[in-house]
């Protein structure tokens, strides 16, 4: 089956233009005009929506205004103050914030924690960075209540109407597969610029996966803990907030985890529609090339992400105290009134003595000049060499495959995926995949989606030819593993534009820059689920292979390897994931994708266009996603292994 339909795909490759030319481009007469449908439905929205008295404007307008409230309220508390009852309050001050924090960390986790969160955020100020870290942790503070109460709710209601949960599935993927470049002109007509509007691009992006987290551990909650409630005679609502939310408590964290995560991915990008802080600072350091600076704020993204991973994984490891009912108020709340009393008194040192309240300049250190003069060194030095291996890449690999992709036509195209979905998943998972290659192609962005998979692909490719060598290496190494998986999760927890401003610096723009940024950002999963897969898999088979006499390369490509497949496959889904991501903020560097299309859509404030090409990526990322977790399940399925699901969670 899969000669025939290579060589029909050949065929109409090779002589199908003459005869079929509309399977390689969809005449202008047969595109339906999405991008006017959708500028449409958003104008209708913006002058002719209405509510009773109130215009649907009016309704953004004041779900804006009320989420600007509590950011405000956290803003002036973290740097510039705020008036309470008309009671002028001053900020907490750089040392009592990083008290309050190191205190947390102690109650959660004991002496380390406390030390790694406090001196996460002495980190942040010793380099100045302090103030646009807290215009930063002001926008989580607000965002991760809102994204994690929104995604249990949303959760909540899919796992108790299962119809209801089956239908929000697709929009949670467009949610998270849409770049966000794209609904950021829409945000901006309905809510305005500002801090609010990027919170609310923040809520889009990062309530997903809590979503899908709560769904997937209330379905978990053992049947014993259900029927006890049923027994004891609990309503529906007990049933959810008294017996389930409790049981799932820890892997519900981890959604709050996840939410702290991407919200932290989002602060560049919502910078550009007037988030401030650290996001801006990386932003014009990019828009300056320079290197030093963006890096000192992004690896105060990374500071901040570490200290509230750290404390937020503690949370969910840590189990509630018994009560105590012959203790007073001290006894029960040791915590809250440490916190309060560090609170009062670093706010009223902070007015005696100015060093307390802002980290004095005389006591902070850069390296920003350093970093700068490392990429210009290498740039005078090595130039020739740069330039020689980047061309020979151009010439060689980067322009034959785009050419080569570009002049697919897309009805062979639509073919060969649609029977790959029937071959993995059935006729439901054929008829997504092709159909969505159809939706991409009546677009009229095929070139533009083909530039995309090519870029992709080379650089999923890149990354796991590099991910997969060294996963095999540390696997078994403890200590060399804990090393590299600092480094992996500094590498993803360091912002996109970071890998643009060195790459930029080094190679111009471009596709073979864009290339490079895309290989640097999508390492880590393509690292993280080799060694997962290889941890995995059962010592006792490691013995039998060695037992029937298997060599050290045999246990590892014919046991280890074949065994950790499904994993490996769920990381290649997660590295596709990322590059797509990454790709959108390559078109900063000039490559003539999808992501350019939704960038310029944005400069030329056209929410219709950049959402069409929005949807085009995030249908690649279905489609790819859809295909190898089908991969997957039948790989585990072949090997005896049960699916735990434990995509649907990642």
């Amino acid at each position: 089956m899969w000669i025939a339909a290579t060589l029909v795909f050949a065929a109409l490759w090779l002589w199908g233009g003459e005869v079929l030319p509309w399977a390689f481009e969809v005449p202008r007469a047969w595109r339906p005009p999405f991008a006017a449908w959708i500028s449409g439905v958003l104008d209708w929205l913006t002058k002719e929506a209405h509510f009773g008295l109130f215009t649907f404007r009016d309704l953004t307008r004041f779900i804006s205004a009320v989420i600007d409230v509590p950011y405000q309220i956290a803003l002036g508390l973290l740097s510039g103050g705020a008036t309470v009852f008309g009671v002028p309050v001053p900020p907490v001050g750089w040392l009592g914030v990083t008290l309050l924090v190191a205190l947390l960390g102690f109650v959660l986790s004991g002496l380390p924690l406390a030390a790694l969160a406090g001196g996460a955020f002495f980190f942040i100020a010793i380099f100045g960075q302090w103030t646009s870290a807290m215009l930063t942790l002001a926008s989580i503070l607000v965002a991760v209540p809102l994204g994690v109460g929104g995604g249990l709710l949303l959760g909540i209601a899919g796992h108790r109407w299962t119809g209801f949960g089956r239908a929000i599935v697709p929009f949670l993927d467009l949610m998270q597969t849409i770049p966000i470049f794209a609904y950021l002109v829409p945000i901006l007509i309905l809510f305005g610029f500002g801090p609010t509007s990027a919170m609310i691009a923040t809520l889009i992006y990062a309530m997903p996966p809590m979503t899908r987290i709560t769904m997937l551990a209330l379905q978990r909650v053992p049947d014993e803990i259900v029927d006890l409630g049923r027994m004891i005679g609990c309503t529906p609502r007990q049933m959810t907030w008294r017996v389930m939310v409790p049981s799932a408590q820890e892997a519900l964290m981890v959604g709050v985890n996840q939410v702290i995560m991407l919200s932290l991915n989002m602060v560049i990008i919502a910078s550009m529609i007037g988030a401030g802080g650290l996001g801006f600072d990386v932003l014009s350091a990019l828009r300056r090339l320079d290197f030093g600076a963006g890096l000192e704020a992004g690896f105060a993204i990374v500071a901040l992400a570490i200290a509230l991973d750290r404390l937020s994984q503690a949370a969910a490891r840590r189990r509630p105290a018994a009560p105590v009912s012959n203790e007073g108020i001290v006894g029960r709340h040791p915590f809250l009134l440490s916190a309060l009393t560090v609170l009062i008194l670093a706010t009223l040192a902070g007015l005696a003595v100015p060093a307390v309240q802002t980290y004095p300049e005389t006591g902070r250190l850069s390296t920003g000049t350093f970093w700068s003069e490392v990429v210009e060194y290498i740039n005078i030095n090595y130039f020739d060499e740069i330039e020689a291996a980047k061309n020979a890449v151009l010439l060689n690999v980067l322009i034959p495959v785009k050419r080569f992709l570009i002049s697919l036509p897309w009805l062979g195209v639509a073919g060969l995926l649609t029977l790959a979905g029937w071959r993995l998943g059935g006729p439901r998972l054929a008829l997504l995949a092709g159909g969505l290659t159809v939706l991409v192609a009546s677009t009229g962005l095929w070139e533009e989606a083909m530039t995309t998979v090519y870029l992709c692909g080379i650089a999923v490719l890149i990354a796991m030819l590099i991910g997969l060598p060294i996963g095999i290496l540390v696997a078994e190494r403890d200590r060399l593993w804990a090393s590299v998986r600092v480094i992996i999760d500094t590498l993803q927890t360091l912002p996109a534009f970071v890998y643009l401003m060195p790459a930029v610096m080094l190679f111009r723009v471009g596709d073979f820059t864009a290339m490079i940024a895309i290989v640097a950002f999508a390492l880590a999963p393509a690292i993280r689920y080799t060694v997962l897969g290889l941890r995995g898999v059962d010592p006792a088979l490691i013995e039998a292979g060695k037992a029937m006499g298997c060599t050290p390369w045999q246990i590892v490509t014919r046991i280890r390897l074949r065994l950790a497949m499904p994993e490996i496959l769920l990381g290649l889904n997660q590295t596709i994931m990322f590059a797509l991501s990454m790709l959108v903020i390559t078109a900063l560097v000039g490559t003539r994708d999808l992501g350019q299309e939704v960038y310029i859509a944005l400069t030329k404030a056209d929410a219709g266009r950049g959402l069409v090409a929005g949807l085009c990526v995030a249908f690649i990322a279905i489609i790819a996603d859809r295909l190898i977790h089908a991969a997957a399940s039948r790989s585990r399925a072949q090997l005896g292994l049960s699916d735990g699901g434990g995509h649907d969670a990642a």
